[in-house]
C-alpha cells in the first residue's frame, strides 16, 4: 500500500461502516473500499487488522489499522481537520459529543434488533424502548438543526448512519419514526439532503430484505 492511501474494510449494510464513509466524504478524502463477506468468510486482511473483534469497519491508513467506527470517525476528523470539522472546538463540547456517540452505540442498534428479532409482547416492549431512546436524542438536540448545533457534526455522523435500518424497524414494528418522534424525523430529512449522507446510505428496501434474511437465519420467519 502506497503512502497516504486509505483502504476501508467494508460491508454494504453495516451502519458502522456507513459512518466512516460519511466522514470521509465530508472531508473530501479519497479511499478504496474492500467489501467483506461477513457470512461466507472474512478476509485474512480483516482478521489480521482487527484480531480482537474480527469485524468491520477497519480503516487502513498506509497499512496501519484503525478499528471501531466511533474511533475511526474521531481519527478522520483529527487527521483532516478541514474542511467541515466534525468535533466541537472546545473540550466540553467534545466530551458531550463523545457521550452521545457512546449512548447511540449502546442503545439504538440493540433496541432495533429487539424489534426485528421479536414478536408479540416482546416486540411491543422493544418498540417502546426504541422510541424512548429517540426521544432522549430529541432532547439532546434541543432546538438546534443538528446535534452539533447549527452545523452537521460528529454525533450527526454517528446517528444518521443508524437510520439506514429504520425502515426495517418500522415495517416489523408497525410504526413510523416521523409520527412518534417528529423532531428526529425532521433531522433525518435534513441530513439526507447532504451529499455525504445521501450518497452513502443504501436503499432502505435493500436493508429491509437483508433483515428478512437475518430473521430467517435466526429461525424467526
Amino acid at each position: 500500500m502506497s503512502k497516504d492511501e486509505l483502504r476501508l474494510l467494508d460491508f454494504w449494510a453495516s451502519p458502522f461502516c456507513m459512518r466512516v464513509k460519511i466522514a470521509l466524504s465530508e472531508k473530501g478524502v479519497a479511499y478504496e473500499s474492500q467489501e467483506e463477506d461477513l457470512f461466507g468468510g472474512k478476509s485474512d486482511v480483516l482478521l489480521k487488522s482487527n484480531p480482537i473483534y474480527e469485524k468491520v469497519p477497519v480503516l487502513l491508513d498506509n497499512g496501519k489499522p484503525i478499528v471501531e467506527s466511533n474511533n475511526i470517525v474521531y481519527y478522520i476528523d483529527d487527521k483532516y481537520p478541514s474542511p467541515n470539522p466534525l468535533l466541537p472546538s472546545c473540550a466540553y463540547g467534545r466530551s458531550r459529543a463523545r457521550f452521545w456517540a457512546d449512548f447511540i452505540d449502546k442503545k439504538i442498534f440493540e433496541a432495533g434488533m429487539g424489534i426485528w428479532k421479536n414478536k408479540g409482547e416482546e416486540l411491543e416492549i422493544a418498540k417502546k424502548d426504541f422510541i424512548e431512546i429517540l426521544k432522549k436524542l430529541e432532547g439532546a438536540m434541543g432546538d438546534k438543526d443538528y446535534f452539533g448545533g447549527d452545523n452537521f457534526g460528529y454525533v450527526d455522523v454517528i446517528a444518521i448512519a443508524m437510520t439506514s435500518w429504520f425502515h426495517a424497524y418500522e415495517v416489523f414494528g408497525d410504526f413510523k419514526v416521523e409520527h412518534e418522534c417528529p423532531k428526529f424525523g425532521c433531522w433525518m430529512k435534513r441530513c439526507l439532503k447532504r451529499e455525504s449522507v445521501s450518497s452513502v446510505l443504501p436503499d432502505p428496501e435493500k436493508i429491509y430484505q437483508c433483515v428478512i434474511m437475518l430473521r430467517k437465519m435466526h429461525g424467526i420467519e
